[in-house]
């Protein structure tokens, strides 16, 4: 069984067991959270697309950890203009793991 969740505007695939990096949530290391969201449901041979939504499906996870992704630099300049800037970004991430499907 997979099922197509939607957090915070991104669209992620997911199976049960599987370990999902997303965009930092409000939930304390250790909790459970149910993604409720859910686009699309797929069983065996069957396949439930929501409108949008599917009516009664959800997905339990559980946080595993905070933590921060790689360094990202973005460089910007104009040549000839001596105008050189460099800013580094670190994205702050939330590790999931898929507990369970129900729908």
């Amino acid at each position: 069984m997979y099922a197509i969740v939607e957090t915070q505007g991104k669209q992620h695939k997911v199976t049960e067991g599987q370990i999902l990096i997303v965009d930092r949530l409000q939930a304390d290391e250790g909790s459970t959270i149910d993604l409720d969201k859910v686009k699309l449901l797929g069983k065996d041979d069957s396949v439930e697309v929501g409108a949008p939504y599917v009516e009664g499906a959800n997905v339990t996870a559980k946080v595993l950890e905070h933590k921060k992704g790689k360094k990202i630099l973005v460089f910007k300049k104009k040549r000839r203009k001596q105008y050189k800037r460099l800013r580094g970004h670190r994205q702050l991430l939330t590790v999931l793991k898929i507990e369970g499907i129900k729908g």
